[in-house]
């Protein structure tokens, strides 16, 4: 079966980071464009960043840009989303995907 778990959200104060981790299983990673989409209370999905199956091309949303960073690990099959300078608006459950798979998300709150 295909799993995608993302972990590593949390509550956390404006200006504070957060470094997110998706353990992919039951596909081949590697060959896999990824993704991180996030959807904030009462709001549509929003693609956040992306990285190519390499990982030498890393793509942002302009409201994370400079202060997101994407990476994978094709030997642990997983991604990660550094967050940094983080604003109330990051507030999201935050997913990550390797279409067609979408794994289940992990929530992050920022708020003092």
């Amino acid at each position: 079966d295909v799993q995608l778990q993302a972990s590593g959200g949390g509550l956390v104060q404006p200006g504070g980071s957060l470094r997110l981790s998706c353990a992919a299983s039951g596909f081949t990673f590697s060959s896999y464009i990824m993704r991180w989409i996030r959807q904030a209370p009462g709001k549509e999905l929003e693609w956040v960043a992306g990285i190519n199956a390499g990982g030498s091309t890393p793509t942002y949303a302009d409201s994370v840009k400079g202060r997101f960073t994407i990476s994978r690990d094709n030997a642990r099959n997983t991604l990660y989303l550094e967050m940094t300078s983080l604003k109330p608006e990051d507030t999201a459950v935050y997913y990550c995907q390797g279409l067609p798979h979408t794994g289940r998300g992990t929530q992050v709150t920022v708020s003092s």
